[in-house]
């Protein structure tokens, strides 16, 4: 993700739960030793899990249209973009509605003016949008996103729930602007709402994060009504999408636990429905990237946030 500043395959079948001790300690996200006891019970990596950075920390922060190479054809596998939604009537989540937000937008590297012209977020202005990062070999945040968001809205579909996009990739053509994001959110009253991205940090940078909502009042912000159970969603997001993937917490934001608090972003500040954002890993890595650019992967990754959702909205 750059706030500062897929490929559809065909799902693959879940790979076996991993042992009860993992699964255990899924469960205690929440905790502030969670990181490191997980961390080192999935195969460990490169510490660095004292510096509780945030994302304008990272390389990838805060890079302009410009900053990040455009899609490269050979970069990753095929794409085909979009995936028809057909909600069934009836499920578990019927009369629930939730937004997925896709990180970016790929069409944002033709439209540097519009998405670098700054928006009132609350606590400032801010640029409308940015690009994202992308791995070294050039697959794009934008395509990552955009394909777990299908395979996202796939999954709760099949349980009922009403879900709506912020884009979808070519509509419309860039954007939209953080404070849209935010806006599409509100007007769909969605009960639960979660903006998809993955990181631009350096190699040794591993793992996922869930940002959540800082208390603002400010201007057009004010979450306070909304921490709470936006703290909810992140924390049963975080553990399912652990025990999903087997992606560890963060071991460069976060202090190991996967959970960030933020007020700095637009489409949390600006948002009056719980929401947060997931950083799924990091593409600069080259563990995470190998990943990320997985569709098996991503099948997982979308799984766990669905289940982290589910979890929240039969509960909520």
């Amino acid at each position: 993700m750059s706030y500062l500043g897929p490929e559809f395959e065909t799902p693959q079948p879940r790979r076996p739960r991993r042992g009860p001790l993992t699964v255990a300690l899924a469960a205690l996200v929440p905790g502030a030793l969670l990181g490191w006891v997980v961390y080192e019970a999935v195969g460990g990596g490169a510490g660095g899990g004292d510096a509780d950075r945030t994302a304008s920390a990272t390389p990838a922060a805060g890079t302009s249209a410009a900053s990040v190479p455009p899609p490269s054809a050979s970069a990753s596998p095929t794409d085909d973009g979009k995936r028809p939604s057909g909600a069934p009537a009836s499920g578990p989540l019927k009369g629930k509605v939730v937004v997925i937000d896709p990180g970016h937008n790929p069409g944002n590297f033709q439209h540097a003016a519009e998405i670098n012209r700054k928006v009132d977020i609350g606590t400032n202005w801010k640029e409308c949008d940015t690009t994202g990062t992308s791995t070294n070999a050039g697959y794009t945040e934008a395509r990552f996103t955009l394909d777990v968001a299908h395979r996202l809205r796939a999954l709760l579909e099949k349980q009922g729930a009403t879900v709506k996009l912020t884009h979808d990739g070519d509509s419309p053509a860039w954007g939209p602007c953080v404070n849209e994001r935010a806006r599409i959110g509100n007007a769909a009253h969605a009960d639960a709402a979660i903006s998809l991205h993955a990181d631009g940090s350096a190699e040794g940078d591993r793992g996922f994060h869930v940002i959540l909502p800082g208390s603002v009042h400010s201007g057009a912000a004010d979450t306070r009504g909304i921490v709470g159970p936006s703290h909810d969603l992140g924390a049963r997001v975080a553990g399912d999408f652990l025990r999903d993937t087997g992606e560890p917490p963060s071991n460069y934001v976060g202090k190991g636990t996967g959970l960030v608090t933020r007020t700095d972003l637009g489409g949390l500040n600006l948002s009056t429905v719980p929401k947060v954002f997931i950083e799924c890993g990091n593409m600069r890595d080259s563990k995470d990237a190998a990943l990320l650019t997985s569709g098996a992967w991503r099948q997982r990754a979308a799984q766990g946030i669905s289940e982290g959702i589910v979890s929240f909205l039969r509960q909520s």
